[in-house]
């Protein structure tokens, strides 16, 4: 099983969105290909569980993550923010080696 950690604020955060939104079942986290630096973190909401995820659950939460995404997301603890109007997840990745200069995309 993947070693994937969300803070209280991130889990509370999840909690709160999927009790407003029905049909939701946990929080879709993964990489994509793109960017100066090669990769860049998606986070969505998810309505199912897609036959090529790993589900990770943590107190009542479950996180989805595409098996290929796994090894660019091990070890990686999430946290939401907020500042001013502004609000995200804020991925504290170990494996990251690279980010580029806007901080859009990272490199492992």
């Amino acid at each position: 099983m993947a070693n994937i950690q969300l803070t209280d604020k991130a889990v509370r955060h999840v909690k709160d969105y999927l009790a407003r939104h029905e049909g939701g079942v946990g929080l879709r986290l993964g990489v994509k290909t793109t960017g100066c630096s090669g990769l860049a973190y998606t986070v969505d909401y998810a309505d199912r569980i897609e036959a090529s995820d790993e589900v990770i659950e943590q107190d009542g939460v479950k996180v989805l993550v595409n098996r290929k995404s796994l090894p660019f997301l091990e070890g990686t603890e999430v946290d939401f923010v907020r500042d001013g109007l502004n609000q995200r997840f804020d991925f504290r990745n170990p494996n990251v080696k690279e980010t580029c200069g806007c901080g859009e995309s990272f490199t492992v």
